[in-house]
């Protein structure tokens, strides 16, 4: 019942390519609410896929990140990327009306390596130019996630190890 982010991602088996991510970053649901909503969401309401048919299920993998209250990144906005640990921490940019996310496992997924990137991404996907993390009326927030998913449609759970 405790109120927890959640992100539940769908990918195709075996090629691995996404086919829906849709979730809560803040703790505003009880997780189970929260996970169950997620995953209809992922399934049938992410707007850059058609909704998955009752026929594909048996090709998707289903993965769900629960997540840690975000927490803003203060002071100096050129000091961000100190910040930012690749492989343990998600990231959440603001600016206006703007906002994007992107989960812990994404950097290792894409294979970056620079949190600058990182950064540059997340404001990519916030609908933000490039830098924008840079900027003092620009917040950033890290998080962690707890990452857990199958290994084939149907299989086994495992939990997924951070990177180092």
């Amino acid at each position: 019942m405790k109120k927890r982010g959640v992100f539940t991602t769908l990918r195709t088996f075996p090629s691995n390519e996404l086919r829906g991510c849709i979730g809560y970053p803040l703790p505003t649901l009880p997780l189970g609410q929260a996970l169950v909503n997620s995953a209809i969401s992922a399934a049938v309401s992410d707007p850059r896929f058609k909704p998955v048919s009752f026929n594909e299920m048996g090709r998707i993998t289903i993965e769900v990140s629960i997540l840690t209250v975000p927490e803003e990144i203060e002071g100096n906005p050129e000091e961000r990327p100190k910040h930012v640990e690749i492989g343990r921490h998600g990231l959440l940019i603001e600016s206006g009306f703007y906002s994007g996310l992107l989960l812990p496992q994404v950097p290792g997924e894409m294979g970056w390596r620079d949190p600058e990137v990182f950064l540059d991404a997340t404001c990519a996907k916030a609908g933000l130019p490039p830098g924008c993390w840079r900027e003092s009326e620009t917040k950033v927030y890290t998080f962690e996630g707890e990452i857990f998913g199958e290994e084939e449609p149907g299989g086994k759970v495992v939990k997924h190890a951070q990177e180092d």
